[in-house]
């Protein structure tokens, strides 16, 4: 059991039945009144967003959530195969299931998938990636590094804002979480 009081973005929840994770956790100490906690919770399963609010004194219970390490190994028919790295079984998750994630995803990544009362409902991915841009336009003299973006298109198909200086072949660190660029790779 978590206490509402001790919630914190990052925290894992179930709440009726499914898991989400705390994104955002506001304690809020009222003059008058009780104490209460204004969260945003992001569902596991579905993605969907939930706002709700609760007394601090509120119990929450932990979901019964497990993480198998894996090794993404290819894409067929919007079915994503990976493999236990310990048992070599395979297994896949749908597109839906994976959401925006399947964006960072290379080929030999090792990863955590997400299994929630044994059934595997999504990927646990690192902080960050680096990837290749494959499709940008091309750096225009003068330049900067503090001058602006410009779209550009990644080895796996995701789309993200690059400085001006960056062009096709550069390796760029990308954020797994907000999807924005990071640093260049030299």
């Amino acid at each position: 059991m978590i206490t509402v009081g001790d919630l914190r973005g990052g925290h894992k929840v179930e709440l009726d039945g499914e898991p989400y994770i705390v994104v955002d956790a506001q304690h809020v100490k009222p003059g008058k009144g009780g104490a209460f906690c204004r969260t945003k919770l992001k569902s596991l399963k579905s993605g969907s967003i939930l706002e709700r609010t609760f007394r601090v004194a509120e119990k929450l219970d932990e979901p019964n959530l497990e993480e198998k390490e894996v090794q993404y190994l290819y894409c067929a028919e919007g079915q994503y195969w990976f493999m236990d790295i310990n048992t070599y079984e395979q297994l896949f998750l749908r597109e839906e299931q994976l959401g925006e994630s399947k964006n960072y995803l290379k080929e030999n990544m090792v990863l955590n998938i997400l299994y929630f009362d044994e059934n595997p409902i999504g990927i646990d991915l690192p902080l960050s990636v680096e990837l290749v841009i494959v499709k940008t336009e091309p750096g225009k003299r003068g330049d900067t590094a503090t001058g602006g973006a410009k779209p550009a298109v990644l080895e796996t198909g995701a789309a993200v804002k690059v400085p001006l200086y960056l062009n096709e072949g550069d390796i760029i660190k990308v954020d797994t979480r907000t999807g924005e660029f990071i640093e260049r790779v030299r």
